[in-house]
This record gives structure tokens, C-alpha cells and sequence, in this order.
């Protein structure tokens, strides 16, 4: 009998070839699994109007932990214009269904990892080691939204709220709302894993970033609960930056950052940036982690327009799966999966298109898989 159980979530689009290279580099490691396959994507919103279906979510609750590939995503109009006929008109409307997951299983921390690996052409600077955590179940992806703003909406914000005067007297069906939705409880959680982190790994700094000075009750609750938790960690420094302002920094000092805390919209933003600075979304990996599941990915999407071809870096999935054996324990695995990936873009002789070369998806894969 295998010693994990893991969902296997390979997606659509350039997700499921990447998540092959994926196990190409788990099967040469002999790592002890039972991957079970799990639907998920925009063919089954297509076909049954549920993109992320009751079936997969009992899978994910009787596993260890999940890799997940990539999903195409589209905006609620073209995603009800591609349903079969006999479900379209019927009310259905398409959600993410990775957002749906951080909410139903609670996985309230995103960790991505950004790393300039010696020897990538693509590195913006050397020695980059950045790590972003980014709420994951909260913010303006609470999916709490109004398109078009019922009447009633509009009553209770005109009483309620003075700036919201500028807009009552619109139609309810010219305009929309998406509301920014932050706990005390998911601030305290995110920030504590920031500093626990950094206090395990050894960054001397946390920064929170935010952009409190504008946003002020939720982002202004984020940054005050990052100044009082930072009291409970004498040996690590805190320092905050406002979200547009850090972007700057990042470029001009990257080296003066490792571990990074942001609310969801502003952590999914700053950590693609990262990603960038170290290679591209072909080496951002991510995690979304809870307390009795975790689910790992690339940070990249599906790329229909490169599906079917193996032409997109791997690297990012490998390294993903290198953050769920981390996270499973079985740190030796996860070392020896890194240190692999290490030497294979340090050598040079393997690289995909946006490397420079012509390797496939799976050449990459195979590659790594002969350095474990």
C-alpha cells in the first residue's frame, strides 16, 4: 500500500503536459504515491456546468495532497456562451474553481517560492531569493460581487457610507461592486506564517506590504497586525512598503527582500513580478497550504494557444512538486528533486523556448529525471 494518496489534477490546456514532466520527476525519485486522477478544468464546466465537481472534491478530501496543472478561466458571459445548449440559460454561473478550493478547503496560504538559479539566461538579477505570502481565501476574490447592484444594495450604502454618495444615483445596471472582504483572523494567520517561515529558514526580514494609506479599514487592519505580531519576533526586522512603491523596490533592490506578505489581490500581483524577476512564469511555483491539505502548482495558466505542442517550461511544476514533498515530509526527496532541477539549468544543455532553446516539455522532465 502507497504511503500518500495524491490527487492528481492535471487541468486543461498546457497543464496536463507539464504535469507529465511533473511525474516523470516524482516516478524517478521511487517517491511511495497513489495518484488518482481528478476531473477539473473548463471541459466539465462545458459539458456538465461545474467546472470543479462534487466527484473531485471527495477525492481531495480522502487525499495527502494534490498537484494541480492549469485552468482556462473566461469572463461570466464567454464562459456561458461555450456551455452545451440543453444548461445554457439556466442561471449557471462560472467561478475558479483554484478559488473555490482555497475557500472550501481552507487553504489560506499561498507560498511561492521565487529563486534565481544559477545559470538561467532569463534571470533578471543573480542571488534573487524572494518568498511571497499571499492570503489565499480572502480580499477581493471572496467572490462576493454584484453585476448589476440591487436596489436595496444601493439603499443600504447610501445610508451607510458618505463616498458611496458619488455613485447612488447611477442605474444599478451601469455599474458593479466587488467587495474587498479581510478578516482579523486571516491577517493574523498569514503574517504568523510569514514570520514563522523566516524564523525557520533564517531571512533576517519581513515585509508586509499594503497600500493602507488609501485602502485604510482592511489594508490599514493588515498593517497593524503585521507591527503587532512583528513583537512576538525580536530577531526579525519588519519593514512595510506600500504595493505600487514596492514594485519599484523589487527592481531597483531585489536582494533587499526574502520574505514578502500581502492580501490576495496584492500578494497574486507582487508574486508574479518575483516570478518574472527570476525567470518567468516557467519557474514560479505555488502552494496553496491549509492545515490537513495542500494543494501545488505552477503560478502560470493554461496557455491554450501552446496546448497540445510541449513546448512550454516544465520547471515551474517540478518545483511545485518539490514544495508538496517539502510539505509531506520528505524533505531528502524534495532536496534531491531541487538540486536537479539546479544543475540541469546551470549545465545548459536542455532549455525550452523561453530559455532559448528548442527542448520539449517532457525533454525537460526527462532531463531532470537523469540527474536524480
Amino acid at each position: 500500500m502507497s504511503q500518500f494518496n495524491i490527487a492528481w489534477l492535471p487541468g486543461d490546456g498546457v497543464g496536463v503536459e507539464v504535469m507529465e514532466a511533473a511525474k516523470i520527476c516524482l516516478d524517478a525519485l521511487k517517491f511511495d504515491a497513489k495518484y488518482t486522477h481528478g476531473d477539473i478544468g473548463w471541459e466539465f464546466w462545458c459539458q456538465e456546468g461545474e467546472s470543479f465537481p462534487q466527484r473531485t472534491i471527495d477525492l481531495l478530501k480522502n487525499s495527502h495532497a494534490a498537484m494541480f496543472g492549469a485552468i482556462t478561466s473566461k469572463p461570466v458571459k464567454d464562459a456561458e456562451a461555450e456551455l452545451v445548449p440543453e444548461l445554457k440559460g439556466k442561471g449557471l454561473i462560472y467561478r475558479s474553481p483554484i478559488v473555490r478550493m482555497r475557500q472550501m478547503f481552507d487553504l489560506y496560504t499561498c507560498l511561492r517560492p521565487c529563486k534565481a538559479y544559477a545559470g538561467n539566461p532569463l534571470n533578471y538579477k543573480e542571488a534573487i531569493d524572494m518568498v511571497v505570502f499571499r492570503e489565499n481565501t480572502e480580499d477581493l476574490y471572496a467572490g462576493v460581487e454584484f453585476s448589476p447592484v440591487p436596489d436595496e444594495l444601493k439603499e443600504t450604502l447610501k445610508k451607510l457610507s458618505k463616498p458611496f454618495g458619488h455613485f447612488a444615483d447611477i442605474p444599478g445596471d451601469e455599474f458593479a461592486i466587488t467587495c474587498k472582504v479581510n478578516t482579523q483572523k486571516g491577517c493574523d494567520r498569514i503574517i504568523r506564517a510569514a514570520f514563522e517561515y523566516a524564523k525557520k529558514f533564517g531571512y533576517p526580514k519581513v515585509t508586509v506590504i499594503h497600500k493602507a494609506n488609501v485602502v485604510r479599514a482592511t489594508e490599514g487592519m493588515f498593517l497593524e497586525t503585521g507591527k503587532r505580531i512583528a513583537k512576538e519576533y525580536p530577531g526579525i526586522e519588519m519593514d512595510d512598503a506600500n504595493v505600487d512603491a514596492i514594485t519599484m523596490w523589487m527592481l531597483k533592490n531585489p536582494k533587499n527582500y526574502g520574505v514578502m506578505v500581502a492580501t490576495n489581490l496584492f500578494g497574486d500581483i507582487i508574486s508574479d513580478l518575483a516570478a518574472q524577476m527570476v525567470g518567468g512564469l516557467g519557474f514560479g511555483c505555488s502552494g496553496n497550504i491549509g492545515e490537513k491539505l495542500a494543494v501545488f502548482e505552477p503560478s502560470h495558466g493554461s496557455a491554450p494557444k501552446y496546448a497540445g505542442q510541449y513546448k512550454v517550461n516544465p520547471i515551474a511544476t517540478i518545483l511545485a512538486a518539490k514544495m508538496m514533498l517539502d510539505w509531506l515530509g520528505e524533505t531528502e526527496k524534495g532536496a534531491r528533486l531541487e538540486k536537479a532541477v539546479a544543475a540541469v539549468i546551470a549545465e545548459g544543455q536542455v532549455r525550452t523556448y523561453d530559455m532559448g532553446g528548442s527542448a520539449s516539455t517532457l525533454d525537460m522532465g526527462e532531463a531532470i529525471a537523469r540527474k536524480l
